[in-house]
């Protein structure tokens, strides 16, 4: 164990930062107060350009785009006050609000996307207090809840049958906002929260309910950043994260990441979704430490 503490420890800020805080249960605001200026951080953030945005803008192209960069930026948990940061998600508040309260990038008559909404609330949730600015996209999420619990960004197309993707990533949104105080619709927020959860579980995060097979092989492949797409490893660190305890139907899902654990304890970058990057922090094919790390969470989290 200590090896591979050791072997996280020796790599971006970010994750040492993490492994400190999650593994080792110590807190280094040092190391978070250096992610924006180090490391993979500091690559973000020396991309951003003038006008606020990374890429051509909210959504082009992917996975350079503002909304993508700032989620993955998101994820490496640097200093919430970051003035730019802030001022281009307010941006995107003001700016990008479709009739439906929901937010559309794309400025046409396309309707609001309930994945990309999740996916918003969750890094501006992150970065700004949550406030009024942010209750027409709340109004649109509970609205596009589906009766079987989850989310679908078909469910103005009379789809009956939820998203795994659409339902993590509004799980996602919505816990991060309730997390930084967000108070709005809180006690509807739990209940469609709670009924997307037992969705998830009745398909044991990964199967069909019908025929207990695996719903789509990807979900299967451990990949980081995982942008907006579903898989089992992404799924776990949820739960995880909102200690949900352990329950029988979550055996399929933590064997399966037992299952992927090489010999010296590490889990590989199983995949990476095809799409232009920034950088790479990580090779497919090889030993992941950002797999690892958040392995090691789940797994210390459901065994106790």
């Amino acid at each position: 164990m200590n090896d591979l503490i050791s072997w996280l420890l020796e790599g971006d800020v970010s994750l040492r930062y993490q492994t400190f805080k999650d593994i080792l249960n110590e807190d280094k605001p040092e190391l978070q107060n250096a992610i924006h200026n180090e490391g993979w951080g500091g690559q973000i953030m020396q991309l951003q350009k003038p006008d606020g945005h990374w890429g051509e803008g909210w959504y082009r192209p992917k996975w350079t785009c503002t909304h993508y960069t700032v989620l993955i930026f998101k994820y490496l948990q640097p200093i919430r006050e970051i003035p730019s940061v802030q001022k281009i998600i307010a941006q995107g508040l003001e700016l990008c609000t479709d009739g439906d309260g929901g937010l559309n990038f794309w400025g046409n008559s396309m309707k609001s996307d309930v994945c990309v909404n999740g996916m918003f609330l969750n890094y501006a949730s992150y970065f700004l207090s949550p406030d009024e600015r942010f209750h027409p996209l709340i109004d649109m999420l509970l609205k596009a809840w589906m009766k079987d619990g989850g989310w679908n960004c078909q469910f103005r197309n009379k789809v009956y049958h939820s998203s795994f993707h659409t339902t993590l990533s509004v799980l996602e949104g919505l816990w991060e906002y309730k997390i930084n105080g967000g108070k709005y619709r809180i006690e509807e927020i739990e209940l469609a929260s709670q009924a997307a959860i037992e969705f998830l579980l009745i398909h044991n995060l990964y199967l069909s309910h019908r025929t207990k097979e695996i719903a789509h092989p990807n979900f299967t492949l451990f990949s980081y950043p995982p942008h907006w797409k579903f898989d089992v490893l992404k799924c776990l660190s949820h739960l995880a994260e909102r200690k949900i305890p352990f329950s029988d139907a979550l055996s399929p899902a933590l064997d399966l990441l037992q299952s992927k654990r090489s010999i010296d304890g590490k889990w590989a970058l199983q995949n990476r979704h095809a799409g232009k990057l920034h950088f790479q922090m990580e090779k497919p094919g090889s030993p992941s430490r950002w797999n690892t790390l958040r392995a090691m969470r789940v797994l210390n989290h459901f065994s106790d």
